[in-house]
């Protein structure tokens, strides 16, 4: 939907014979914004076939949430800007921005449960934003690079394997999710989790 107004005001824009540069309108049309199953590299379509995966208004896949969605978005122009810079420091720079936390401290002990079940029961801590915003920018962040180029670089793994297995324990101790939501919610991370080992 979003390429296609984007091919509509390109197609506008030549058509009133404006100044603007056939250069420029096709720079328009290239132009992908959000998850487009069209545009993505083929191994990330291979390794990737469900559906969800591609889904842009589905809260709980990776692109779906405006979170997802935001997190590609900055991703791509991260990468439009340091085209030389291993994509690790954009993934870095997103935990620690959104986390408020040092990268250090995204480390095996946010997997622990007791500690996950407590800060989802602390009135004063947003377990939506300091745990699905951080977990689910991360992921987005690691998989737009499949997305786009079909490879996720190694370095990259293991911040966002945590991510997904902190959204998986998440998931789980959640009180007011309906048990078939979590089911499939979490049948989704392993596909992630099995595709971060084939990437």
């Amino acid at each position: 939907m979003k390429t296609l107004v984007l091919f509509i005001v390109a197609s506008v824009i030549f058509s009133c014979k404006t100044s603007i540069s056939k250069e420029k309108v096709n720079k328009i049309k290239e132009e992908v914004y959000g998850i487009d199953k069209e545009h993505a590299h083929k191994k990330a379509i291979e390794l990737i076939p469900e559906d969800f995966f591609w889904n842009s208004i589905d809260e709980f896949a990776s692109f779906g949430s405006d979170e997802g969605d935001l997190a590609l978005a900055e991703f791509r122009e991260w990468k439009k800007l340091n085209p030389n810079i291993p994509t690790y420091e954009c993934l870095k720079w997103t935990i620690e921005s959104l986390g408020e936390l040092s990268i250090v401290d995204f480390n095996d002990e946010i997997l622990d449960r007791k500690l996950i079940k407590s800060q989802i029961s602390d009135e004063n801590f947003d377990d939506h934003y300091y745990i699905f915003t951080v977990d689910i920018c991360a992921i987005a962040t690691g998989f737009g690079q499949l997305v786009d180029d079909g490879e996720i670089d190694k370095k990259n793994k293991p911040l966002i394997q945590r991510a997904i297995e902190r959204q998986k324990i998440w998931a789980e101790l959640k009180p007011n999710w309906d048990s078939e939501f979590k089911t499939e919610y979490i049948r989704r991370l392993n596909v992630l989790k099995r595709v971060l080992k084939e990437a």
